[in-house]
């Protein structure tokens, strides 16, 4: 009973919800994902789930800092690297297909 009063008591606070709102849009990543993926009958990774992952890694990132969780903060830097990262190879991608289609 006092871990779920502790849990309660951390959501309850603008941190708690800040970090809950980030893993909420971290999570909807996957579901963008998927709906994307059964609508083309195939595997695939929509630009919107890069910026969910941006958008969710980031209020991730803030909720373990103000946590002072070492392991968090930096799993969550690490991904944000990542995730900027695929977005630039996909715009440059994208810009390659456009020279070469004039």
């Amino acid at each position: 009973m006092e871990t779920l009063k502790h849990f309660l008591g951390v959501l309850a606070q603008p941190m708690g919800m800040l970090g809950m709102l980030g893993q909420m849009l971290f999570f909807s990543r996957f579901l963008v994902q998927w709906i994307a993926s059964e609508k083309k009958g195939e595997s695939t990774i929509p630009l919107s789930f890069w910026f969910l992952s941006i958008g969710g890694g980031f209020l991730l990132l803030i909720y373990a800092i103000w946590r002072k969780d070492p392991v968090i903060t930096l799993g969550q830097v690490v991904g944000l690297f990542v995730y900027v990262r695929n977005l630039m190879l996909i715009h440059r991608q994208k810009a390659a297909q456009a020279a070469d289609a004039t």
